[in-house]
């Protein structure tokens, strides 16, 4: 037919690429500046023309080989240069994945309201009060039943459950279509704490749900996991039938938990000290919310443990992860100032080591072991620990109910967006409607259909050490890394500024480069390499900045050409006592270090 094109010829080409563009005006856009190929430092958006809704905003905590960085954060650009879009900031719950960067976001950004649980608010509020911004944003408390509306988005909560109380998945109403946020979620039937809202969902689903969003952490976890009441079962059964004393570790973050292990410790009689920052934290905000329901009766403080009978006590710790300064790491290594393990003694780990921390975790067992202490950790046999994210047949459920049109997994590494995008078509989702994506990547939502954008959006971590979040700290990173791999090499000469002259030859010092007994022949060449350089630049007038770069410039090809390192070069230049008399005059070069 006249005027038909061919499927692939240029005009078909140029017509799907037109379709997969972005109308910023007419389209609603879904992406993530944290969570996507990482279990941590979750934020996702949702924009529609000039408004953007932010889903989350947490931390990352680093590897070992981010050498003294305190949080890895999102990079807040896209949302420092579209503020003004920026109509509100929703918490699915409070962990720190989830709202630790909120400190660091606020101090960027001015966001009006911040829409989180009871619980959660109650743990932002506390970080807020630590960095004396509570007054810089305004908290306002939801439940499965709340509302937010704006002009273009209706967004709703449902109940889920977590490890945490009031954990929620988010329905979003958007122009182009319906999205769901399931947050972090797992079933349990028999829960500690609030079910999650069944009905509710399963009725989202027959409405219909166009986008899915949903938490991948356990995608390579066949079955369902063990229920939370069966882990407090197991652990009262311990509490029970152990002599001694009785120590617990687990994630502070685990409210619910917590809560149970002091439930069972009071059954059986014993009193309950709790040690480690952030699990006296929580379990103080724990109590003033009402998920924590002892008397403060039922607990001691660290000097009292050596006044009660050893069957009658019970410590909750940090540390379940042999993080080094956390209190049962220091306990092992009989540096704890209250506590020291007494042969008899019981350590529960009541968790499962986080991938990475393995060896930490059992560097940690084998020193109590030594000590005198009897450790159990998690097992089939032992039940001391569940997951609280979805494991396969939970995520199968979670499809079931919402019946997705197009899916998006989220919440973990690159492998675990695959098994879930694996387990969505096993359910139904068409596979051309699976986006497994990376940080900044678009989808798009248009009439209710979905499709991912070319486009991105460029976004990064930022690696805050102390409280900086300028970025700085990237270029300091890279510095600390070079000198754990290269060393540093210290190259210190004399001059004489006001006749232009070297002194004599350079010396050469080196820390963590070569083994300098057996690299004197080495140091020498470079000394003499520095030395030619910097007398040729002599001979006309020069700039101490200019000399600095001339001995970086001509040592570290050299040392690279040697030993394939390239170690941090530090020019140190000392000034003859005669040309620093004249150093208050103009026009003389000053001595630098």
């Amino acid at each position: 037919m006249k005027g038909s094109t061919k499927r692939g010829t240029p005009k078909k080409r140029a017509s799907l690429d037109s379709a997969k563009s972005i109308n910023r005006s007419s389209d609603t856009l879904v992406f993530a500046l944290g969570g996507l190929g990482e279990v941590g430092k979750n934020l996702y958006c949702v924009e529609h023309d000039d408004e953007i809704i932010i889903i989350d905003c947490g931390v990352l905590f680093p590897e070992e080989s981010l050498l003294g960085v305190d949080y890895v954060i999102p990079d807040f650009s896209y949302l420092i240069k579209n503020q003004q879009k920026i109509k509100a900031l929703v918490i699915t719950h409070g962990h720190e994945d989830h709202i630790g960067a909120i400190p660091f976001l606020i101090q960027k950004i001015k966001i009006n309201e911040i829409y989180a649980s009871k619980f959660a608010s109650a743990l932002i509020k506390k970080k807020l009060d630590e960095r004396r911004l509570s007054k810089a944003v305004k908290l306002k408390e939801i439940d499965g039943d709340s509302a937010i509306k704006t002009k273009y988005f209706t967004i709703g909560f449902f109940n889920t459950t977590h490890s945490i109380p009031g954990s929620y998945g988010v329905l979003i109403n958007t122009p182009n279509g319906r999205i769901v946020h399931t947050g972090d979620f797992k079933f349990d039937l028999t829960p500690i704490g609030n079910n999650s809202d069944y009905q509710k969902m399963a009725y989202i689903g027959q409405v219909g749900v166009t986008l899915l969003l949903s938490d991948s952490t356990n995608s390579g976890v066949t079955g369902f996991s063990i229920s939370e009441k069966k882990v407090a079962r197991s652990i009262k059964d311990f509490m029970r039938k152990t002599p001694g004393r009785i120590l617990i570790s687990t994630f502070a973050s685990n409210v619910l938990r917590v809560a149970q292990i002091i439930e069972a410790a009071v059954a059986c009689g014993r009193k309950v000290a709790v040690f480690g920052r952030s699990m006296e934290n929580v379990v103080e905000i724990g109590k003033k919310q009402g998920v924590i329901n002892s008397p403060e009766s039922n607990f001691i403080g660290p000097n009292e443990l050596n006044n009660l009978p050893a069957n009658k006590v019970c410590i909750i710790c940090t540390g379940s992860q042999g993080e080094p300064m956390a209190a049962l790491s220091r306990i092992a290594n009989g540096t704890h100032r209250f506590i020291k393990i007494i042969p008899g003694d019981t350590v529960l780990f009541s968790s499962s080591p986080i991938p990475g921390n393995d060896l930490s975790v059992s560097a940690v067992v084998n020193q109590l072991t030594r000590v005198g202490a009897n450790v159990v950790v998690n097992s089939p046999l032992t039940s001391l620990h569940t997951t609280g994210h979805a494991t396969q047949e939970e995520q199968k459920l979670m499809l079931q109910l919402i019946k997705p049109k197009h899916f998006m997994p989220m919440h973990g590494e690159y492998k675990m967006l695959k098994q879930h995008t694996e387990t969505a078509i096993e359910t139904g989702v068409e596979r051309d409607n699976c986006y497994i994506c990376a940080n900044g990547d678009i989808v798009v939502l248009r009439d209710g259909e979905c499709f991912q954008a070319d486009e991105r959006i460029q976004t990064d971590d930022i690696y805050v050490d102390g409280n900086d979040t300028s970025g700085l700290s990237t270029s300091v990173l890279k510095d600390r890394q070079l000198l754990a791999d290269n060393g540093l090499v210290a190259v210190i000469i004399s001059i004489n500024s006001k006749e232009n002259k070297i002194l004599c030859r350079p010396s050469i010092v080196s820390r963590g480069f070569v083994f300098i007994k057996e690299s004197q022949t080495l140091l020498k060449e470079a000394e003499l390499v520095v030395y030619d350089a910097l007398k040729e630049k002599m001979k006309q007038k020069t700039t101490f900045g200019e000399l600095k770069n001339c001995i970086r410039g001509s040592l570290e090809p050299f040392l690279y050409k040697k030993t394939n390192r390239n170690p941090i070069v530090i020019p140190v230049i000392l000034n003859s006592k005669s040309a620093m008399a004249d150093y208050s005059k103009p026009k003389q070069i000053r001595a630098k270090a």
